[in-house]
């Protein structure tokens, strides 16, 4: 899950990335509005965690203008306003959701826990072969057997398993698990996809995770 943080206080912002990654969300920041809204728009995020009061683009300003392209993606405003009016109006913008400064970290997990809960008629269980995925309770199970991950490894898995049946480029792979995007050795990957296959104990016709030489990998049933 990639979340985008929209806040001009570093403080608070690399306090947020800091602990949202070690709940294993990719996490980017944006220090200004209208950078912000340029990340937003380009569609790549699962939620946005906006402050009001931004330079260059309000965070409300922003919210309007990625509702009129993404509809579902949940939005939650952050902000030291806390009027009755001010709440309602940050809703009445698109907002899912509005918390006030200052919040402990844990409210706002939960918060943005609800926000990316599974609707009615999505899926938090992901099946490849005999490997189930649980997203809910962050559980892996190989047949009957529960395999134990590491967060990043876990993180890895349910990416390729929610693509599963598409090639996942190195590239973006990296983007989405490890939040790199710039000029990497990639070759992390290999390491966490070979830790993957030992783990799973993927026999030679359990090729579930394939690799695709020059592009990346692809999870698909054989």
């Amino acid at each position: 899950m990639r979340i985008l943080i929209v806040e001009d206080e570093p403080g608070i912002s690399n306090f947020l990335k800091q602990g949202l990654e070690e709940e294993s969300y990719a996490v980017d920041i944006a220090e200004e509005g209208t950078k912000g809204l340029q990340l937003a728009l380009s569609g790549e995020y699962d939620l946005l965690l906006l402050d009001w009061m931004l330079p260059g683009v309000s965070g409300i300003e922003i919210c309007r203008l990625f509702r009129k392209e993404y509809k579902d993606t949940p939005v939650i405003i952050l902000t030291a306003k806390d009027t009755v009016d001010e709440t309602v109006f940050g809703l009445q913008s698109g907002a899912n959701d509005y918390i006030k400064k200052p919040f402990h970290f844990e409210e706002l997990l939960e918060r943005i826990k609800v926000q990316l809960r599974p609707k009615s008629g999505e899926h938090s269980i992901f099946i490849l072969g005999d490997i189930t995925l649980n997203t809910a309770t962050h559980q892996v199970f190989k047949s009957e057997e529960e395999i134990s991950l590491t967060q990043k490894e876990f993180a890895l898995l349910e990416y390729l398993m929610r693509n599963k049946g598409i090639v996942c480029r190195r590239t973006r792979i990296i983007e989405s698990v490890w939040d790199i995007h710039f000029e990497y050795n990639t070759g992390v990957i290999d390491v966490y996809i070979n830790a993957l296959r030992k783990k799973l104990k993927l026999g030679e016709d359990e090729n579930y995770i394939q690799t695709v030489r020059g592009v990346g990998y692809i999870a698909k049933e054989v």
